[in-house]
């Protein structure tokens, strides 16, 4: 590993077993030397839960050329393990994917595995990467299916991936949330993006087992339409690629209402305390 280059780390949620970790280490060893921390089994939909009610396990493994580590829990440990006990030094960058499925809107950025892992790495202070594929309905949560071929997304996964090494994160941005569209090119355009409110309506289906106890199955269908300038209107309508800045200031506006509330909750706790005397 050559002292002047930069390091990249590289994660997802769908294991270190999914061809789409290994097409985005790729991309990233085209101007960086790439290690692989990511979690040993699928960790969709978990966003970013912590492992702190048992130790986790750290295996070696290769695949293709590169240096991986297999954790035995989140996306989110994978960066706190990475960055704090495994890589040689701190990375300059870490990257997330490349996701089977797109990350788009509130509903799945604060849901997915690969995001969080981004999340985890910018509240430590290191820029980060989130790289998600459409794929088809059938394909999101089969067992068996043919994984996508990430070819393409890999050629646009390396190029933002040169420019953020080389330029730093765009001002104001802490995440980049970078959304495929099925079947992309490395000619389809790029649009940037505002995150949407959802991408789903929410089913919930209740059945019942052989001994007459109910049980729920939780799923969405997506929706037909979204809002123009969204991320998900620009990959599930317009088939472009999106780039979504992400800040982690979660804070709304300190607005008048808010002072009244806390105005009239206090003046009530006033009143609650001189009637117990």
């Amino acid at each position: 590993m050559a002292e002047n280059r930069k390091l990249v780390m590289v994660t997802n949620d769908d294991s270190v077993q999914s061809n789409g970790i290994i097409e985005l280490a790729r991309a990233a060893a085209k101007c960086a030397d790439a290690i692989i921390v990511a979690p040993e089994q699928p960790q969709s939909a978990t966003a970013l839960s912590m492992t702190f009610h048992k130790p986790l396990r750290v295996t070696r493994v290769r695949r293709d050329k590169f240096e991986c580590y297999a954790v035995s829990g989140s996306p989110g440990d994978c960066v706190m393990v990475g960055v704090n006990k495994v890589l040689p030094r701190r990375p300059d960058l870490v990257v997330s994917g490349i996701n089977i499925g797109d990350n788009n809107t509130f509903q799945d950025i604060l849901a997915s595995g690969t995001v969080a892992a981004a999340l985890e790495s910018a509240i430590s202070g290191i820029p980060a990467i989130a790289f998600s594929m459409e794929v088809s309905g059938e394909s999101l949560f089969a067992l068996e299916y043919d994984q996508p071929d990430f070819t393409n997304a890999g050629i646009i996964a390396a190029e933002i991936i040169r420019d953020v090494l080389e330029n730093g994160m765009p001002e104001g941005a802490e995440i980049l949330n970078v959304n495929f569209p099925r079947k992309v090119q490395s000619t389809t355009p790029i649009k940037l993006t505002e995150v949407g409110r959802r991408k789903y309506t929410d089913k919930v289906i209740v059945r019942r087992d052989p001994r007459g106890r109910a049980y729920y199955w939780l799923f969405g269908e997506r929706l037909s339409s979204f809002p123009e300038r969204t991320d998900a209107e620009a990959v599930v309508v317009k088939r472009h690629v999106s780039i979504t800045p992400i800040v982690l200031r979660m804070s709304g506006p300190m607005s008048k209402d808010l002072s009244l509330l806390r105005d009239r909750v206090e003046q009530r706790l006033q009143r609650q305390r001189r009637g117990q005397h």
